[in-house]
């Protein structure tokens, strides 16, 4: 969910601040939409598949509370999910 947040061009440079170039939108949509079909494939072999599916919305709904509040309140912190080098805007 961190991964779809920073997607966004506005969470982008609410966590990269002033030294944030342009967001690299396709490779965080790409990473996370592969992260949530991750979640629900361990989701599927860990348990039978009707509580699997309430598991992984329930985990998803959790995930997405958390980066919310991530972002309201320290999101610098979500800078770990990216941690290559933002090259810095220019004027």
């Amino acid at each position: 969910m961190g991964w779809f947040a920073l997607a966004m061009p506005a969470h982008w440079q609410q966590v990269f601040a002033e030294r944030a170039a342009q967001s690299p939108r396709s490779v965080l949509r790409v990473l996370a939409a592969a992260a949530v079909l991750m979640s629900a494939a361990c989701c599927f072999k860990a348990d039978h598949p009707s509580i699997a599916v309430l598991v992984w919305i329930m985990l998803n709904t959790g995930a997405g509370i958390a980066v919310t509040m991530t972002l309201a309140r320290r999101p610098e912190l979500l800078r770990a999910l990216w941690p290559l080098k933002v090259r810095p805007r220019h004027a």
